[in-house]
């Protein structure tokens, strides 16, 4: 088995004792962001399997949208990556 030579971890533990790699992230050609995918991003970025840079890059995100993304999730978590309940969690 060939395994491709990547910069970083190739897994993570989490605070919740799941182990994520890089393949529980999102296809480099997501379109349609889901909240679960948006927290997959977090996640990544947070515990270090995937540097910000290489995030934004990887899935042309703009800082301010990721740092959005990043806000939400660390008041409310993956609620608040919601589409439709966007406008509630930016009023508290």
């Amino acid at each position: 088995m060939y395994l491709k030579k990547v910069d970083g971890p190739r897994a993570v533990t989490l605070p919740d004792g799941k182990v994520m790699s890089r393949a529980d992230l999102p296809a480099k050609t997501t379109c349609r962001w889901v909240a679960s995918r948006k927290a997959a991003v977090v996640w990544g970025v947070t515990y270090g399997l995937i540097s910000k840079d290489e995030a934004l890059e990887r899935y042309s995100l703009s800082e301010e949208e990721f740092a959005h993304w990043v806000q939400a999730f660390a008041k409310h978590w993956e609620n608040a990556l919601k589409t439709t309940s966007t406008k509630a969690y930016i009023q508290s």
